[in-house]
């Protein structure tokens, strides 16, 4: 090989023209042949008119980090406060843009998922695993303003304080994340999996596959992921951009077509995918974006998420033909027009609400 190839193979192993390199290079995927969706047609379209639209905000709120009270208020529906838990840190390890986070997901054993994907790195983005009971322990909700500069040095150095926040952080590697608004921890297998959906721009995908990746606990990247399509009699659907689990490892999750919320159930296992389109089709979305979806461990219901919007509906009801009615809906509307990127659970029925502008997690005051 002479002197020029070598050079110009460096240049695209360095640039990642190559294929997937670095943090990519060993994931195995699984390319399922047969369709991923099992039941498409013969809907019907529910009149939940508890659930009202509310558009995204032309300019979302920015909130100050000096700001005394961070509660989000509900202001309609169903009564509900948001108190301020975790005002995350930023910026992040090794001066890391951690200020657009996507997604959240809290695990059984308390450790809280957070995926980031920086303006800057299309496409691409980081987990960053968070230990609540070493951080509660340590009274990070009394503690705002310093657990948000847990790795910005005063005088050249840490505080014992602030490398006690980092002894109960862990920082993955950035890796192709797509948008990155569906990491989802599933209850019943301890597993942490998110759909890769690239984008060539907002919301328009760059092909018509599905992928979902299962994410390493250990390494916080993926090390597995299944390429699928979703189609039925010439129909195909691109992947989903959020994902949640049941108690029973169930996977779900929604889009708007523009019928209205269409809600997918299915099962995502080691090497293949199945989902079906659920029977009832919800005339009315809580909002203009998708923004996430949640489930609720204990009351057994699942939330769509939009921003300043919240709906939720029991899972029990989707089954067969569907038995959803309007009185199965809780939805509340709230007023502060921050970005709502997502809602998580741990143990108990207390929802975790992730906002952005500035990035922090809130906790609901009541069941939720």
């Amino acid at each position: 090989m002479n002197k020029g190839v070598v050079l110009v193979m460096t240049f695209l192993m360095a640039f990642g023209f190559m294929g997937e390199t670095g943090v990519n290079a060993k994931v195995k995927t699984y390319h399922q042949k047969s369709s991923a969706l099992t039941g498409y047609g013969n809907t019907r379209k529910l009149n939940n008119k508890k659930v009202h639209f509310v558009k995204v905000p032309k300019k979302y709120s920015h909130i100050s980090n000096k700001a005394t009270n961070r509660t989000v208020y509900s202001t309609r529906g169903n009564k509900v406060n948001f108190i301020s838990n975790y005002l995350l840190p930023y910026p992040g390890k090794n001066n890391q843009r951690w200020g657009n986070p996507q997604s959240i997901a809290i695990s059984k054993s308390g450790f809280m998922y957070i995926l980031y994907c920086p303006t800057n790195t299309k496409n691409r983005g980081r987990i960053v695993r968070y230990n609540l009971t070493k951080l509660n322990a340590l009274g990070v909700q009394k503690h705002r303003s310093t657990f948000q500069k847990t790795f910005v040095k005063v005088n050249g150095k840490y505080s014992a304080t602030k490398l006690a926040y980092q002894n109960a952080i862990k920082v993955g590697p950035l890796f192709n994340t797509g948008h990155g608004q569906s990491l989802a921890y599933n209850r019943k297998n301890h597993g942490l999996y998110m759909w890769i959906d690239n984008e060539k721009t907002a919301r328009v995908p760059v092909s018509k596959w599905g992928y979902i990746a299962h994410i390493s606990a250990k390494s916080l990247k993926p090390d597995r992921k299944i390429r699928f399509k979703l189609s039925r009699n010439g129909t195909w659907i691109p992947g989903g951009h959020n994902l949640t689990f049941d108690n029973s490892g169930n996977a779900y999750f929604w889009t708007n077509p523009g019928s209205g919320a269409n809600v997918f159930k299915g099962k995502i296992h080691h090497s293949k995918v199945k989902f079906r389109r659920t029977k009832q089709i919800l005339k009315h979305l809580p909002g203009t974006r998708l923004q996430g979806m949640g489930y609720n461990p204990v009351r057994h219901r699942l939330m769509l998420v939009s921003d300043d919007s919240l709906a939720s509906f029991p899972t029990s009801k989707l089954v067969g033909k569907g038995h959803l009615t309007n009185g199965s809906f809780n939805w509340s509307a709230f007023a502060p027009k921050r970005e709502f990127e997502g809602v998580a659970y741990g143990n108990s029925s207390r929802a975790y609400l992730l906002v952005n502008h500035n990035p922090e997690v809130l906790v609901s005051d009541r069941s939720y």
